[in-house]
């Protein structure tokens, strides 16, 4: 989601909740400790040169049990970090801390914002020499198939 589309949901909020991969919700009294643009120009591992712009948000929680992140406030910290930073209109990649500090996609499910996982891939597959996957088929499946077209009276031959 980009930031463009995460403002556009928040105005129909009445309170913001981030629900985790795995179901369970960041706790309410979370609180967004930095909102970024986090650049990033690499090589793949084929020899091209990327570049790569994503909006940043940190969520962290504290013993704070009391607060709240009202959208509002959350619009209004958005709008700071657009001026003051000149943040541009892109994928938002929100930081979290579990184990270690994990980075997560977001989505809209109509009321709630899902963190969704994020997956390293080979953006040079066709200059490595990683093979393709290959399609796994189960033989008894085929010998189905087989049968039901070649027997006497499939109409295959």
């Amino acid at each position: 989601m980009t930031l463009s589309e995460f403002k556009k949901h928040l105005t129909k909020v009445t309170d913001i909740h981030f629900v985790l991969p795995n179901g369970s919700l960041v706790p309410k009294h979370f609180h967004v400790t930095e909102v970024g643009q986090i650049t990033k120009r690499f090589i793949d591992c084929g020899g091209t040169v990327r570049d790569e712009k994503a909006v940043s948000f940190q969520l962290w929680e504290a013993n704070d049990f009391d607060h709240r992140l009202a959208p509002k406030k959350l619009a209004d910290i958005i709008a700071l970090s657009e001026t003051k930073l000149a943040i541009e209109d892109a994928e938002i990649e929100v930081e979290y801390q579990a184990e270690t500090i994990g980075k997560y996609g977001i989505d809209y499910n109509g009321k709630e914002f899902v963190l969704t996982r994020k997956l390293t891939n080979c953006l040079a597959d066709d200059k490595c020499g990683i093979p393709a996957e290959k399609l796994k088929v189960n033989l008894a499946d085929l010998e189905k198939a087989n049968q039901s077209c070649c027997a006497p009276g499939g109409k295959c031959c």
